[in-house]
């Protein structure tokens, strides 16, 4: 893969990418969407000027996970596993929908 130069990834050509083994090429399309769903999540809507959906995220799990006053600088371990848990079946869900959805515009 293209290294990165200066927090800039290089640029990377299709003999670059011929030579990866299927496997490299489906990490690398892994990688790539769970890239640009980070970013969506962390994109404000133009049209409507909400809020980024992270901030939404971030509200549901923390009034689900962490329910009284925050008694040290860090959470307990069960509010750290149910926040870890929330955000993981948010992108779980997140990641069906968007899924079904590539789906049905492709015709199936």
């Amino acid at each position: 893969m293209a290294s990165l130069n200066g927090g800039q990834p290089s640029q990377i050509d299709e003999s670059m990418l011929k030579s990866l083994s299927e496997a490299d090429k489906r990490e690398l399309q892994q990688t790539l969407g769970n890239e640009m769903q980070k970013a969506r999540l962390q994109e404000s809507d133009p049209f409507t000027q909400k809020p980024p959906a992270i901030h939404n995220l971030t509200d549901i799990c923390w009034k689900k996970c962490v329910p009284g006053a925050i008694k040290s600088n860090t959470l307990d371990r069960t509010e750290a596993t149910c926040a870890a848990n929330c955000v993981d079946r948010f992108m779980d869900a997140n990641e069906a929908v968007l899924g079904h959805l590539q789906r049905m515009q492709r015709g199936g």
